[in-house]
């Protein structure tokens, strides 16, 4: 089994390399020009647009939940230091081997939790964008 901190930290690097390459570029892109539409598909655009506006305080309500995910973010980060730690604590000082590798899938299974959270929490904040009040 490979140092829990090398694959926490080559997660992390993995992560914030996967950010800078899904953040927008600085420079400017061309405008794309658009066909012109007819009334119908207008007045059914519309339609949809107003389907899709948020309802009032689903904004605040969203910032709620946004806030519990990364809650559970941040302890779920602090559970992968702790099962680290208890992982060289198990092999090196009191030498039960036995045992590591059950403290490691836990810690594979927590590692996995704190991928998929942190994915939910980017596209749950880009969700948030959208409903953001104009103002």
């Amino acid at each position: 089994m490979s140092d829990p901190r090398n694959v926490a930290h080559a997660k992390k690097v993995k992560q914030e390399q996967a950010h800078h390459q899904n953040a927008p570029a600085t420079g400017a892109e061309p405008k794309k020009k658009r066909a012109p539409k007819d009334e119908g598909a207008v007045a059914a655009d519309d339609a949809n647009k107003q389907a899709a506006a948020p309802t009032p305080g689903e904004y605040e309500k969203s910032q709620v939940v946004l806030s519990k995910l990364k809650e559970m973010e941040f302890h779920s980060r602090a559970n992968i230091e702790a099962l680290a730690g208890l992982i060289l604590t198990i092999e090196e000082e009191l030498k039960q081997k036995e045992f590591s590798g059950q403290v490691g899938d836990v810690y594979a299974a927590q590692d996995s939790f704190h991928t998929r959270i942190a994915e939910l929490i980017q596209s749950y904040e880009k969700k948030i964008e959208t409903l953001r009040p104009a103002g």
